[in-house]
């Protein structure tokens, strides 16, 4: 069985480091495929995994760069080749091609890929800021980023003056982290599964496992802070503290991550320092976590990104039901959007959701709006968003407009939050449209209902349901339970229509089944939010964003979120309980 290589030549490699315009322009190197014997392949075919973690959405197609600069390349190389071309063809998963030209990163043949698989490579492999600036709007724009072994020191120079400097510091911010320091190639350590739960964790023991390899200790900009740690070496259980190393910590803090997953805008990003012996690539367990890896960047394997450092056994029951407990901006609209993130880190949130017609505050006097706002004052507003660990998942926009530029500049808007979800009230009409757009740009739009006067077409789960299922999977419901309570809908009910395609819920809880039905912390009122969150689990709705929507005493209903916030917690710890 052929690799399937894109089309490139010994004498296109040899151009390209000849036209790399400095006489001591890195030097391309590349690990000669034929070292793989025959035995070897024999043990990666046996190894592979012959069925899918899940079911790709659509057909997938994975790019790996093999190159390296100034390196002779990690033996390795190859038999990750061989390893995830051979797991693509067997599970269906997607097809890898596999290049050597860094033109690929040009646009236009970036668009044929679902994610970029940077294999092991170190060095300054090209300086082009075009192809560099290529791969970063891909990722931010929701294409998948993974990296093995050495990839933690690609874009690093490795020779001449400038040994040891970044060439491009914001490729370490999309693989989240830095260097290539290590100790013995062979080291013996015992791997903890920080995440045992976590879907790309599910092929390892749970109480951890021993393993040799070489490991990289990362350094920045590495950071709990920043990405999800999935595997680390145990300081516990490793005898680290040995010769030659008596007395040497390689981090002042001893946080020593193997593997882990972030995003990147809209994208989704991997990274595992487990790749230098090709041993790795023929374990039965460490291919399956890097079929479940290759899945997760490709868009197909859901899994939360949210950084360690905000995770605990609360957020874990979160994420094993597959829901997350988002702050929109209604809730607190009376304030400005930094005041909402600062309220947010006092109630414990880490997703949120924009308002158009919401003040941004932080010296920007503007409103949350697409027609208002600048690059910069963008750029400001994530920053902040970043400084607190707070990702924006979504975005009320009360009439996606139905022409096309219009509609296109607020999908770029979105875009440059990473937002996820519009909910919006758009005119029935301009769907189709608007379903173009969802698919270019990987966003989805969930339906929101008022009352019956003011969106006749989506008040009722029925009527909405109607319109919904005649478009793709990125057309969906975001149902208030207000206003369907007050409209006389029971929410159960109505979870029972909608299923799955609800994407979003705004939870209300009201002291009175009538129009006139006033605000109540969950649980407390007559809306049967326990029911509702049972008969949503009970149908396997996930993934799903639940908004704290708490219309009431808006200058100070900070106590009355904190209660629906914890009734919320305490349900779903049980609900999840009660399954296992």
């Amino acid at each position: 069985m052929m690799l399937h290589f894109y089309r490139i030549s010994l004498i296109a490699v040899l151009l390209f480091a000849a036209v790399s315009n400095a006489a001591d322009a890195p030097v391309i190197k590349i690990v000669p495929e034929n070292i793989i014997t025959p035995e070897q392949r024999a043990l990666i075919e046996n190894a592979v995994p012959t069925e899918a973690v899940v079911q790709p959405k659509k057909e997938r197609k994975l790019l790996i760069f093999d190159v390296n600069a100034d390196y002779g390349g990690h033996g390795s190389i190859p038999y990750a080749n061989l390893a995830f071309t051979l797991m693509g063809q067997k599970t269906g998963a997607f097809e890898a091609v596999v290049s050597r030209d860094p033109q690929v990163f040009q646009k236009d043949s970036l668009k044929n890929y679902d994610a970029i698989f940077f294999n092991n490579n170190v060095g300054n492999l090209f300086s082009d800021p075009q192809l560099r600036q290529n791969i970063e709007d891909f990722v931010k724009r929701g294409g998948g980023l993974m990296g093995v072994h050495g990839t933690t020191a690609a874009f690093l120079n490795w020779s001449g003056p400038a040994t040891g400097t970044d060439d491009w510091p914001e490729f370490g911010e999309m693989i989240g982290g830095r260097g290539a320091n290590h100790r013995e190639h062979d080291e013996k350590i015992f791997v903890k599964v920080e995440e045992p739960h976590h879907p790309l964790l599910q092929f390892f023991p749970k109480d951890g496992f021993e393993y040799q390899d070489e490991f990289f200790r990362v350094t920045g900009p590495y950071s709990r802070d920043k990405q999800r740690v999935l595997l680390s070496i145990c300081k516990e259980k490793t005898h680290l503290d040995r010769e030659p190393y008596k007395g040497v910590k390689e981090r002042a803090d001893e946080d020593y991550a193997l593997a882990w997953v972030k995003s990147y805008g809209q994208g989704r990003c991997f990274y595992s320092t487990i790749g230098h012996s090709p041993k790795v690539f023929w374990d039965p367990a460490l291919l399956k976590f890097y079929l479940a890896a290759a899945q997760f960047v490709l868009g197909d394997l859901d899994a939360s990104t949210l950084p360690s450092a905000y995770v605990n056994d609360t957020i874990r029951s979160h994420e094993r039901a597959g829901w997350r407990l988002v702050m929109p901006g209604y809730t607190f609209h009376q304030f400005t959007l930094f005041e909402i993130i600062d309220k947010m880190e006092d109630l414990g949130l880490r997703y949120c959701g924009g308002l158009t017609f919401q003040k941004v505050g932080g010296g920007i006097d503007k409103f949350f709006d697409p027609a208002q706002l600048n690059d910069e004052e963008i750029a400001t507003i994530n920053e902040k968003l970043d400084s607190k660990g707070i990702r924006m998942v979504s975005y009320y926009y009360h009439e996606i407009p139905g022409d096309e530029d219009a509609c296109r500049k607020v999908f770029e808007f979105a875009r440059k939050f990473g937002i996820e979800t519009f909910l919006s009230e758009p005119k029935p009409d301009n769907l189709p449209l608007i379903e173009r757009f969802c698919n270019e740009f990987g966003i989805n739009v969930a339906i929101h209902n008022h009352d019956k006067k003011a969106t006749p077409e989506f008040w009722h789960p029925e009527k909405v349901l109607e319109i919904v299922q005649q478009y793709g999977p990125r057309i969906g419901v975001c149902g208030d339970l207000g206003y369907w309570m007050r409209d006389g809908i029971d929410p159960v009910d109505a979870a029972r229509i909608l299923k799955n395609q609800l994407m979003v819920v705004q939870v209300h809880d009201l002291d009175e089944f009538t129009p006139n039905g006033s605000d109540v912390p969950w649980g407390t009122g007559i809306g049967k939010t326990k029911e509702f969150f049972e008969e949503l689990y009970k149908h396997g709705v996930r993934p799903l964003d639940v908004d704290v929507e708490y219309s009431k005493n808006f200058e100070n209903n900070m106590p009355e979120c904190r209660k629906c916030i914890e009734f919320f917690n305490e349900t779903i710890k049980k609900i999840v309980a009660c399954e296992e």
